[in-house]
C-alpha cells in the first residue's frame, strides 16, 4: 500500500473512508485530504496524521483521487482539478448520479474513472459500496477502488447502467430503515411503551432480522413465514401493511429515487 490516495472533500463519509483505509493498513503518511475549511483540514490532521492539501496539490501527488464532495460542486472541482491532473491518474467518483462520462469530458482524454455508491453505515464499517467503470478504467482498476471501500464494508461490481437503481437500494436504503425504526417507535409509545425501551426493542429486532438474512441464506418470503403462525399476531399486523399499502408504497419510493438520481446526472440539480 505504498501509493498515496487523496480523499477531496472530506466531509463525514470521506472521513470514514480515511479512519477504514487506516486501519485496515494504509499509513497516514500516503493519505492526503482536502477540505473546503482550513480548520477542518488541520482537525483531520490532528485526528489522523494525514496531509491537508489544496486540490491543486493533490491531483499533482497522488496516485487515486477519491472525489467526494456535493454532486452540484463536482463541476466546480473538476474545472479546478482539469489542468493538474495527468491522464493516467485514477478518479474515483462518490458523487450521487453522475456517470462517469461526466469526468471524461472533462479531464484529459484517457483518464480512468471509477464510480462508487457508497452509503452511511461506512461511519460503523459495514458500508455497501457499488463499483462500476469507466471506459478507460481496468480490472486493476476496481480491484484498488475495491481495496479501498472494502476498509469500510463490502462491495459490489455493477454496470454503470445499474448505478441509479443501486443508489435508490442502499444509498438511500439507510434512510429507509431509519424512517421504519422511527414510526415503529412512535408505535410502541402509543402502545404504552417508554420510548428507550420501545428503541431498544426495535433496533435488536432489526439488528437480528438482518443477521438472519445474510447468514441464513433463506428467502426473505421464507424468514418472514417462520414467524407468521396461522391466525396471529403478526399475520393481523401484515395484513395492515397489506391494506394500507405498504409495499406499493416502498416501490413507489424506491422508483422516485432513481428518478432523481437520473435527474441528478442530467444536471438537475434543483
Amino acid at each position: 500500500m505504498t501509493q498515496k490516495v487523496a480523499v477531496l472533500g472530506t466531509g463525514k463519509i470521506g472521513e470514514a473512508l480515511l479512519s477504514g483505509m487506516i486501519r485496515g493498513g494504509w499509513a497516514p503518511a500516503d493519505l492526503l485530504v482536502t477540505a473546503r475549511r482550513q480548520e477542518r483540514a488541520e482537525e483531520l490532521r490532528a485526528r489522523y496524521g494525514v496531509k491537508p492539501v489544496t486540490n491543486a496539490e493533490a491531483a499533482k501527488t497522488a496516485d487515486t483521487l477519491i472525489l467526494t464532495v456535493k454532486p452540484q460542486d463536482m463541476g466546480t472541482l473538476l474545472d479546478e482539478l482539469a489542468p493538474h491532473v495527468p491522464a493516467g491518474r485514477l478518479i474515483i467518483s462518490g458523487a450521487a448520479g453522475i456517470p462517469t462520462s461526466f469526468f471524461e469530458e472533462r479531464l484529459a482524454a484517457g483518464t480512468p474513472v471509477v464510480r462508487v455508491m457508497t452509503n452511511t453505515p461506512a461511519l460503523v464499517d459495514e458500508a455497501m459500496s457499488v463499483i462500476s467503470a469507466g471506459t478507460h478504467a481496468t480490472a486493476e482498476h476496481l480491484a484498488h477502488a475495491e481495496e479501498i471501500f472494502g476498509a469500510v464494508g463490502k462491495t459490489l461490481r455493477v454496470p454503470e447502467s445499474q448505478q441509479d437503481a443501486c443508489t435508490a437500494l442502499s444509498g438511500s436504503g439507510p434512510a429507509y430503515f431509519f424512517y421504519l425504526v422511527e414510526a415503529m417507535t412512535d408505535a410502541g409509545i402509543l402502545l404504552g411503551l417508554p420510548r428507550d425501551k420501545a428503541h431498544d426493542l426495535i433496533v435488536q429486532s432489526a439488528i437480528g432480522a438482518a443477521t438472519m438474512l445474510r447468514d441464513s441464506g433463506e428467502h426473505p418470503v421464507k424468514l418472514r413465514e417462520n414467524v407468521t403462525s396461522p391466525a396471529g399476531t403478526t399475520i393481523s399486523a401484515i395484513r395492515e401493511l397489506e391494506n394500507h399499502g405498504v409495499r406499493a408504497a416502498l416501490i413507489a419510493a424506491l422508483e422516485a429515487a432513481r428518478d432523481r438520481s437520473r435527474e441528478l446526472a442530467s444536471g438537475n440539480n434543483s
